[in-house]
Order: C-alpha cells, then sequence, then structure tokens
C-alpha cells in the first residue's frame, strides 16, 4: 500500500456523480470529510462526454486535482444486444476524452472503473487480473467490455509516457438500492425484483427468466463499491488492474429462487431457454485488492438483496400515492 493521498485537501471532479453508483461514491467522500463544495458533478445536459469540447469545458470548469471517471453506458444483456453501438462508442470515446483532458490538465490522479464484462468469456473461475488479455469478451456485451478495457490500455500507456497516475479497478455487477428497474435496460438483480413483485401483487401464478439459469454470477452490494473506489482513490497508485468484488458465485436460478423467496411470490420460475444465459461463470479473484488497499466487501448478497427489494416496494408505494397529473 502507498502513502494515502488527502482527499480533503484536494479538488474533485466525479463524472457520473448523480447516478446509482456516484452517489453513493459522494457520500462515502463526505463520509470521509471531503467538503462538498471541492466536489465538481458535471450534469450530462450541460456537459456531453463524449464531445470534446465539453470535456475540455468541464475540465476547466472543475479544475480537479482528482478524477473519478464513473460515467458510463450500461445496461443488460438485453439492452446490449439491441445497441452495442452506442454501448461501444459512448464508452470508448468518454474513457478516451477523459483521460486526454487529465493528461493536458496535469490532475494530479485518474480513477478509471472497468468492468468484469472484458473477461474473456472461458476465463477459469476466479478471474484474476492476469486472465484479462486470454480470450475475447462474451459476445452479449462484447462491444461494452472491449471499450471499457480500451481506458486501461490508455492509462497504462498514458502513465508511461506523460506519468499520469491512473489506476483502474474491474467491478463486477452491482446492485442495491436506488439501481434501475427499467426493464428495457436493468440487470438481472432488479429485473428479477421488479418481475416478482409485480406478479405477486397482480397475483400471476409465473414469473419468466431468461436462459436456462445455470450460468453464474458475482454481485456486490453498491455501498461496499463505492467504498472500494474512494479506498483505491485514497492509496492504490500502480499501472496494474484491480478486481473489485465479493469474491463468490452465485447461479442464476438460485438467485431466481432467492430473489423469490424474499418478496414473496410464491408461484413459479419459468425459464426461457431461447434467450441467452450470457457468460458462463463470473466470479473474481479479489486478493489483489484486499492486499493493494485494504478492502474487503462487507454486506452479504442475502441482505443486500432485502435492502434493495424495501427500497424497491417502498419507492412504488410511494408513486402509486402521488395524485395523477391532470389531463392536458
Amino acid at each position: 500500500m502507498t502513502e494515502p493521498i488527502d482527499l480533503t485537501g484536494r479538488r474533485l471532479l466525479v463524472t457520473g456523480g448523480s447516478g446509482f453508483l456516484g452517489r453513493r461514491v459522494l457520500s462515502e467522500l463526505q463520509r470521509k470529510g471531503v467538503d462538498e463544495g471541492t466536489v465538481f458533478v458535471p450534469r450530462s445536459a450541460r456537459y456531453d462526454l463524449t464531445r470534446q469540447e465539453a470535456v475540455g469545458r468541464v475540465y476547466r470548469d472543475a479544475r480537479p486535482d482528482v478524477v473519478i471517471h464513473l460515467a458510463a453506458r450500461v445496461g443488460g444483456i438485453g439492452a446490449n444486444r439491441r445497441h452495442p453501438g452506442p454501448f461501444f462508442y459512448d464508452n470508448l470515446v468518454m474513457g478516451a476524452e477523459m483521460l486526454e483532458g487529465a493528461r493536458l490538465e496535469a490532475v494530479e490522479k485518474f480513477v478509471g472503473l472497468g468492468t468484469i464484462c472484458s473477461y474473456p468469456k472461458l476465463t477459469p473461475v476466479p478471474f484474476r487480473e492476469d486472465d484479462l488479455w486470454n480470450g475475447y469478451p462474451d459476445e452479449t456485451n462484447a462491444p461494452y467490455g472491449i471499450a471499457k478495457k480500451a481506458l486501461l490500455v490508455q492509462g497504462q500507456a498514458y502513465r508511461r509516457e506523460y506519468g499520469l497516475n491512473a489506476i483502474y479497478l474491474l467491478l463486477v455487477n452491482l446492485y442495491g438500492p436506488g439501481d434501475n428497474f427499467d426493464p428495457e435496460s436493468s440487470h438481472v438483480i432488479p429485473a428479477l425484483i421488479r418481475k416478482c413483485v409485480d406478479a405477486r401483487e397482480s397475483g400471476a401464478d409465473a414469473v419468466e427468466c431468461w436462459g436456462d439459469g445455470s450460468s453464474t454470477r458475482e454481485f456486490l452490494y453498491v455501498d461496499d463499491a463505492a467504498r472500494a473506489i474512494v479506498m483505491a482513490t485514497e492509496s492504490y497508485a500502480s499501472e496494474e488492474p484491480v478486481n473489485v468484488g465479493a469474491g463468490a458465485e452465485i447461479s442464476i436460478r438460485k438467485l431466481a429462487e432467492l430473489i423469490a423467496e424474499l418478496t414473496g411470490f410464491a408461484g413459479r420460475l419459468v425459464w426461457d431457454v431461447t434467450k441467452p444465459n450470457g457468460q458462463p461463470r463470473r466470479c473474481l479473484d479479489v486478493t489483489r485488492a484486499e492486499r493493494a488497499f485494504g478492502f474487503r466487501a462487507s454486506t452479504p448478497l442475502r441482505k443486500g438483496l432485502q435492502r434493495t427489494i424495501e427500497w424497491y416496494e417502498r419507492a412504488i408505494e410511494a408513486t402509486a400515492r402521488r395524485p395523477s397529473s391532470a389531463p392536458r
């Protein structure tokens, strides 16, 4: 572990700071004593980070010492299959322009986020960082995974060429309160929660699930992820990528059964085998994160799911209580 950076004495630029993960990172920074007045959070309506001019403006306006680049186009298998072009282009260009801006402005540190989707389709479990280049990612989200992996290559190149302290964290699938529950773009946990709650409320006797349930995934509670990002920002300074996860896998079938139990849905889970499973297995070796900056996940999956379900049920109850808009 290197000598930590005191973030309370730095100006921070946090892209994606108003998003699902970004809000937790801001909360974690405040918990560490960072004054919110020293944190700049660009909004997409004003700063389109796929545009060089907008990226230049955000650096001029923020004048950051440290950049935490969380902004990304994300979604589940369905969204990735429908829109591979934007998933590739937006993530590639945002990463490239943000890193180039960091170089031009000579920032002290750049924190880039990668994804478990970048790993080769048939990576041996648990995934080790050295396996990252041993094959092509799963076809269902390869454009997204490759675009995000390019940020690692650029960060390493800029470290060697320009001395930029760029680090790169590989995150597993995140979940938690405030997640995206839109059925068109959500990941598996919010999608299953919504399906099970809706089926319970409507009295439906079955919920449809994608694939055959055999594939495995690893999930990290969003607050744990935020804690890891801030810890790495403070204490990690190497060019080597670092896995950030819980270090445990669960099959999609077992996950669906657990969510059905926790939501009180007593009907059948019906598996649509015409839909893709995605990558066969996903589970990270997380020893480097613990060794390099002391991170270990602390939220068990069952507890995290309970919190997420409770949040979602409160959200739909609040929506139901709102008065209807007057017709135009």
